[in-house]
């Protein structure tokens, strides 16, 4: 796991939120959905779009800087994370969360999702806490979290 602690004050919260076993299928998410669908935190802080074994959540504000930009990278770095799912029934699969090279925004794409909801699109399955949006791959395992004061990939 990657963790990137901005503020330590909230360093503990974080890492309990991150270490939450999130909703393993997606018959546990509060709201299913079978195409590309847009969210935002509460807050509007961070913005999401979800399909079937993908997701990406790019955040407004934050305390914490991403990694170097990567060779190749001609577009915005380090505002948003994305995950791709595993797209077979193999019991592995997908990809580890990483940061985005985008001239697009996932920001202020659709309604906010509560704190303590959940939204899944085949195997991927985000929740909203007071905390941070958390993203994971049931099949891989592999997943992130962002908040203004942290992020960490899995």
């Amino acid at each position: 796991m990657h963790t990137n602690w901005a503020a330590t004050t909230s360093g503990a919260v974080l890492a309990s939120v991150a270490m939450i076993l999130l909703p393993s299928g997606v018959a546990d998410a509060d709201l299913v959905v079978e195409e590309l669908t847009g969210f935002t935190s509460p807050s509007g802080n961070i913005g999401c779009v979800i399909e079937p074994s993908y997701v990406r959540c790019d955040i407004r504000e934050r305390d914490w800087s991403a990694p170097p930009r990567p060779p190749g990278c001609d577009f915005d770095y380090g505002q948003g994370i994305s995950l791709s799912g595993a797209l077979s029934d193999a019991p592995s699969g997908g990809q580890r969360a990483s940061f985005v090279c985008a001239g697009d925004t996932a920001l202020g794409g659709g309604a906010p999702l509560d704190y303590g909801s959940s939204i899944s699109a085949g195997t991927v399955t985000c929740t909203s806490t007071l905390a941070a949006m958390s993203c994971t791959d049931s099949r891989s395992g592999h997943g992130f979290t962002l908040s203004r004061q942290s992020y960490a990939t899995f």
